[in-house]
């Protein structure tokens, strides 16, 4: 069962290169000075914002011990990959029951097949003698009465292999009832162990083996690392310019002198109130409309290792289509 939020995320950190000089120190002090200043090139929007992934919990369906986990915080994880066991001898014992009914129903089932085979040989020869009782009668050989019994005969016969037909049919429906009953025992084993949903990190580790959960405990948290981007937030009179697919740039924190390609991928429909968690440019805009620079996924998937948590930094967005990226905010990667 699969739940679906956001968490916060930071994209590069730095890798290990040779210290910068004095002269690069400045350079990248100036670039720095220069970007967070309040002057931009016309058609540039430069806001404050974070960088967030999609966050998957992995939970469980039904209640149980955990025998196992098999991941731990920080270990990155594929799709498909067990991610923890929940011990399940109670559904295995039910299971070989539902099993051994199966059986029963069968064997009820060739029961029932084989007592029809006699009824047709009885229902036969009643109507046999049914037949030749008639004709007996008619030639004055046989009397009335013992021809009134062959005709009720043949008739219970009649009755005997509808019953024993019946019979059959009701043993192919315990059948059906049985295996249902089997094959949902074998889905929930199926459920109790869980795998991850898709891949990525694992974010947090919220139980540990031999701790009993409820059913819908969450047990490990992922973060999808092929789904990251900066969450902004801009003015209306900034947001309503923003064209979806528009480039877009990202300057982290903690690696100044690196700049990220994005593409805008959202502008909200509505407006909120300013978040206390993000500053933006004008603090008098109590209204602003939220909206997402995502980062390409097959970049991410060359820098997924250095991808961290907890780092904040600065969106950049063109509000005119003919407007140029500075030199400054050219795409650099480590």
């Amino acid at each position: 069962m699969l739940s679906r939020c956001v968490a916060t995320a930071a994209l590069f950190a730095a890798l290990a290169l040779p210290g910068p000089g004095a002269q690069a120190q400045s350079r990248i002090k100036a670039l720095i000075e220069r970007l967070r200043g309040d002057t931009m090139p016309d058609g540039i929007v430069k806001t404050n914002g974070r960088i967030e992934a999609t966050q998957v919990d992995v939970a469980s369906k039904y209640a149980g011990r955990l025998a196992e986990v098999t991941v731990k915080e920080a270990d990155e994880v594929t799709a498909g990959q067990v991610i923890a066991r929940i011990s399940s001898p109670e559904y295995e014992a039910q299971l070989r029951a539902a099993q051994a009914q199966v059986l029963r129903a069968r064997q009820a089932l060739a029961e029932a097949e084989a007592l029809i085979a006699q009824r047709k040989s009885d229902q036969i020869l009643a109507r046999t003698d049914a037949e030749r009782g008639k004709e007996l009668v008619a030639k004055g050989y046989l009397s009335k009465q013992v021809d009134d019994q062959r005709s009720a005969k043949s008739a219970a016969a009649d009755a005997a292999l509808r019953a024993a037909e019946a019979q059959r049919d009701q043993a192919q429906f315990a059948i059906h009832a049985s295996e249902a009953d089997a094959e949902q025992i074998k889905a929930i084993l199926v459920d109790l162990v869980l795998l991850a949903p898709r891949s990525g990190r694992v974010q947090y580790q919220l139980a540990r083996t031999g701790e009993v959960v409820a059913a819908g405990t969450r047990v490990v948290t992922i973060l999808d690392l092929s789904d990251v981007y900066m969450t902004i937030y801009l003015p209306a009179s900034q947001a309503g310019q923003l064209a979806l697919g528009d480039e877009a740039r990202i300057i982290l924190d903690p690696v100044p002198q690196y700049v990220i390609p994005a593409t805008v991928s959202f502008v909200a429909a509505d407006a909120q109130f300013t978040p206390k968690a993000v500053e933006t440019a004008e603090e008098r805009e109590k209204l602003v409309f939220r909206a997402k620079l995502q980062v390409d996924p097959n970049l991410l998937a060359k820098y997924h290792r250095q991808v961290k948590t907890g780092v904040r930094g600065l969106g950049f967005v063109r509000t005119s289509p003919s407007a140029k990226w500075p030199e400054s905010l050219a795409v650099k990667l480590p």
